[in-house]
């Protein structure tokens, strides 16, 4: 059949994002930066530490999402052929949803049956299952839960391509990708750009991030031996032998775990999950995306807290991530020169080879993987395949925009047409200006930025230098007794590690016209400081001018308990409404404050009340729940006289999000064969 590109909606059920938070993410702030330490060898050439980013500033938080799950309509655009059907979410980062294997009608990929966030991206929220392409920064994309422009172009023979874009605000570069699935192809193409239009190098960072079923008998086949794992800094580990099992089946992994491949140069690049009869998933790529990686949840009682976390609430879905990315590791940006625009092919298709041969010895299962894949396509046609598809990415789209995702873009093209740079990836529509952006373009224009009550929220922020400087003309011209403009610059500065500048103009916008967005930020000078009291003290003051802020709420609790003010945590929990006393975040701080207390009778009837703490935003690798529920065991314990064991205290299911392993075993799932 012909191939076909089609939009479709169907009902899912869905969490609601309820927007952003209203505040800029300066709690996150954080300078330190990774060293290189590693055990690796000098030919390795890891980037260790390079390319770290202080906090996901200047975009907002994504963690205004609860648990409860509604039915929402979804919109699907559809690339089809006679052999594969791919399904993407635009309004969900591009997300490809779905991958049929129409001969076997097998979902190649974990398909969710819902869309819940969780707190595991580096906004916050993050959705499993599918595939999900992460471009700019470390951890899952700052656009992982936003719109992609969307539009449709064609190949030189007329197949339909499927044209993805955005606008990257940290490192300034612009991630565009074309879906393409020829007729009577076996696989689905994927061709990346990313476009540094900065006169400077800029540290990059790419991985596509691939959710597939996880069996008892799953097998991940790549072309290397060994992998470099996060022991004692980095260090290199044969994947058969560590922890003494077979690591390339992830039922062997015991705990979370990452294996990020050493693929020795020239080798081809590929990654299968094949199950018993060697039938599954392979992604393969061009040379450039050198990197490929395994994530296990790992076989303990905390990983599977977090799948069924993840998905509808009692799923006994499994999966796994296999992931293909610029560099070797995660831990690492590769330095992208100026001006330069980084290309590289992907594919994705079904995979059926000998399942004695996967499932033996570990050469000729590489061995068989990669003859199977020559079958399909050699790594020389999906080379020749990028370089003839140039000319079509490079070129503008001929369909219309299905979708549109933000203003920042048109916003980066207006200043640069104002200082005289060139317009960047000329060849993409970026839309229009929008809210968000509406006074960066008073500020551009007029030299000043407007008005605003001290009551509203802030919708945004800015970071790079270009702006700090129309910010500073404004602030010590025109806007010199203007609030707003005095905190935006200083909230800029507090970005940028320039402390004692930020204080300034923090310090000066609060006293021309005091504002809980001034009173948080001074609240994060003070915690940069390591002043907790102040810092807690200044937080609860904000908050307390606006106490239905649930944003407010949540990190005036925290810094009070963390600086160990816990009958005024207690105290400022009391005030809030009940929509916001009743928040997860807020009850758990409430509940820390009250065992800090020694109060194990009042934080228990926080645990169990209304069915059970439930903590909406809890971080992937966050014990707080669980920490909290064996210290009030432990002050149980304390006032009965009894003897208290962490390592085997018995923790119910619902509140341990341990991944390490632990005493807890659950029954074992082994291979069939």
């Amino acid at each position: 059949m012909a191939t076909e590109l089609y939009r479709i909606s169907f009902m899912m059920p869905c969490q609601d994002m309820n927007g952003t938070s209203s505040l800029p993410p300066l709690s996150k702030l954080n300078f330190w930066h990774r060293n290189g330490d590693s055990g690796v060898g000098e030919d390795d050439e890891l980037f260790i530490g390079y390319g770290h980013v202080p906090s996901p500033y200047p975009y907002k938080m994504q963690d205004m999402y609860t648990r409860e799950l509604h039915e929402r309509e979804m919109h699907a655009v559809v690339l089809e052929n006679e052999y594969l059907k791919a399904t993407f979410l635009p309004e969900w980062g591009g997300k490809l949803m779905s991958l049929i294997d129409k001969e076997k009608n097998c979902d190649l990929l974990y398909c969710n049956t819902v869309m819940r966030p969780c707190n595991l991206a580096i906004r916050n929220a993050w959705t499993s299952g599918g595939v999900e392409w992460n471009c700019g920064i470390f951890g899952h994309n700052v656009h992982t839960c936003d719109t992609m422009f969307t539009t449709t172009t064609e190949l030189d023979d007329g197949t339909p391509v499927l044209r993805m874009y955005e606008y990257e605000r940290i490192r300034r570069v612009v991630q565009q990708m074309d879906f393409f699935l020829p007729e009577g192809s076996r696989m689905l193409y994927v061709r990346n750009r990313i476009i540094n239009p900065m006169p400077n190098v800029v540290p990059m960072y790419w991985w596509s991030n691939i959710a597939v079923p996880e069996t008892p008998d799953t097998r991940i086949v790549v072309n290397a031996d060994s992998a470099y794992m996060a022991d004692n800094g980095t260090s290199l580990q044969d994947m058969l032998t560590y922890s003494g099992a077979d690591c390339t089946y992830p039922i062997n992994v015991p705990a979370a775990m990452d294996f990020f491949y050493k693929i020795p140069d020239f080798k081809r690049r590929f990654e299968a999950a094949l199950d018993a009869d060697g039938y599954g998933l392979i992604q393969t790529s061009t040379y450039r995306l050198k990197g490929r990686k395994l994530f296990c949840w790992g076989q303990n009682p905390g990983g599977d807290r977090w799948q069924e976390y993840l998905t509808e609430d009692g799923s006994s879905d499994r999966y796994i991530e296999i992931q293909a990315g610029l560099a070797h590791t995660q831990y690492e940006c590769l330095p992208m020169p100026p001006n330069t625009t980084w290309e590289w092919l992907e594919a994705y298709g079904a995979m059926n080879a000998d399942g004695d041969k996967v499932h033996g010895d570990w050469q000729e299962a590489k061995a068989e993987v990669a003859a199977r894949l020559d079958e399909i396509i050699t790594a020389e046609e999906l080379e020749a395949m990028l370089e003839a598809t140039k000319p079509m990415a490079k070129a503008k789209a001929k369909g219309e925009l299905m979708f549109r995702g933000s203003g920042w873009g048109a916003l980066e093209n207006m200043m640069r047409a104002k200082i005289g740079r060139p317009q960047m990836a000329e060849h993409l529509d970026f839309g229009e200006v929008g809210e968000e952006q509406a006074d960066w373009v008073t500020l551009m224009k007029r030299g000043t930025m407007p008005e605003h009550d001290t009551n509203d929220e802030i919708v945004s922020w800015m970071l790079q230098n270009e702006w700090i400087g129309m910010l500073e003309g404004a602030a010590d011209g025109g806007d010199l007794t203007n609030w707003y403009t005095q905190l935006q610059l200083g909230v800029a500065y507090l970005a940028n590690n320039r402390l004692q500048e930020a204080y300034e103009r923090i310090d000066r916008s609060y006293k021309l016209n005091p504002s809980p967005w001034s009173l948080h930020a001074l609240a994060n000078f003070k915690r940069l400081l390591g002043d907790a009291t102040a810092a807690a003290a200044l937080c609860a003051k904000a908050s307390r001018m606006r106490l239905h802020d649930a944003s407010l709420a949540k990190e005036a609790m925290e810094l009070l308990v963390l600086a160990d003010m816990n009958e005024e945590a207690i105290a400022l929990s009391k005030e809030f409404p009940e929509e916001v006393s009743s928040i997860g975040r807020v009850k758990i701080y409430i509940a820390k404050a009250y065992i800090n207390l020694g109060d194990a009778d009042a934080a228990e009837a926080i645990f169990y009340r209304d069915g059970g703490l439930v903590l909406p935003d809890i971080r992937e690798g966050e014990l707080i729940i669980t920490d909290l529920y064996l210290r009030m065991l432990e002050l149980r314990a304390k006032a009965a006289g009894e003897d208290f064991d962490r390592a085997t205290a018995k923790v119910p299911p619902q509140f341990d999000y341990r991944q390490c392993e632990t005493t807890q075993a659950r029954p074992a799932r082994k291979r069939a064969k």
